[in-house]
């Protein structure tokens, strides 16, 4: 999956997160969620890997050239916020790092991740943010989700 990009940036490549992208997943991961130590991260990321093929869930990466700048961690609900339907795309984690944030990282793993709610079988997308967390709300809502909850949840029809 490639995004386009405007004039003047690099190309965004989104692709399915692989074994060897432990470690830079791991990085974001402990950015994204910093109450949770290293070692609890790397326990998550490795059940992802070996439990992947039974669970519908994916991890994509935004690459720029070869470098790692953002992941979408993704699952589907029986249940979300604010949706009428009982299998839910959803966006669990959603994170870009800082010197690549406003140059449509975000929107491409949106993109990316609309596309394999849509390949589920989904028809709407939720996502959620602490009620405090102006930035991702803002982003959120930049991505076209609409707020649902006083938790800050997110629907977005695909």
């Amino acid at each position: 999956m490639t995004a386009s990009a405007p004039r003047g940036r690099p190309t965004i490549t989104v692709r399915p997160a692989a074994p060897a992208d432990a470690d830079a997943w791991l990085v974001m991961r402990v950015a994204l969620w910093p109450d949770g130590t290293a070692a609890e991260h790397r326990q998550e990321i490795a059940r992802y890997f070996a439990e992947q093929a039974r669970e519908p869930a994916a991890v994509l990466l935004a690459m720029r050239s070869t470098e790692p700048v953002g992941f979408a961690e993704l699952a589907i609900r029986a249940y979300a916020e604010g949706c009428r339907s009982d299998r839910v795309a959803y966006l669990e984690g959603w994170y870009v790092v800082p010197d690549a944030r406003r140059r449509g990282v975000g929107r491409a793993l949106i993109a990316a991740a609309e596309q394999w709610g849509r390949a589920q079988g989904c028809s709407e997308f939720a996502s959620d943010a602490h009620p405090d967390n102006t930035i991702s709300a803002a982003a959120h809502r930049a991505a076209g989700f609409a707020d649902v909850g006083l938790v800050r949840c997110f629907r977005k029809t695909l």
